[in-house]
């Protein structure tokens, strides 16, 4: 008698595995905000280049090029290594970034994340053992 095996499914074409992914960012709580998708561009990644997004963005791997995300979050994973300019919405530093950052609205750099370079924006947090090395200036809104 013959009996069929079943064949493995190709990594990631599995619907059973879709549904179990994420479908939008983490916000500051580490929930998902299902009305902002967001990009993710993974830890074994390097790219050398431009990147521009309207739509949140993570980056877990190395990236060398400026990036322009028209006012919505960068998020610097813990395994990222940049060497950008940066202009966005918000930035989350969890990793190493060297580049001048400009911020619509706020910077924050982690507890591990580490900034080289200068910061324009209107709202800081920088958390007890993150690195900070360069200039800030304190953009106010303009009434």
């Amino acid at each position: 008698m013959l009996t069929k095996q079943a064949q493995p499914e190709p990594a990631g074409s599995s619907p059973a595995l879709w549904s179990k992914s994420p479908v939008g960012p983490l916000n500051a709580t580490g929930s998902v905000n299902p009305n902002s998708p967001t990009a993710c561009l993974g830890a074994t990644l390097t790219i050398h280049g431009e990147i521009t997004s309207e739509e949140d963005l993570q980056i877990d791997g190395k990236v060398r090029g400026a990036i322009s995300l028209q006012g919505r979050r960068l998020t610097v994973g813990r395994t990222a290594e940049l060497n950008s300019e940066v202009t966005a919405g918000e930035i989350i530093v969890y990793g190493k970034l060297t580049g001048n950052l400009f911020a619509r609205d706020r910077v924050e750099i982690k507890k591990d994340g580490s900034v080289i370079g200068d910061v324009i924006t209107t709202r800081v947090s920088i958390e007890d053992g993150a690195d900070f090395k360069g200039r800030m200036e304190i953009d106010r809104p303009k009434p």
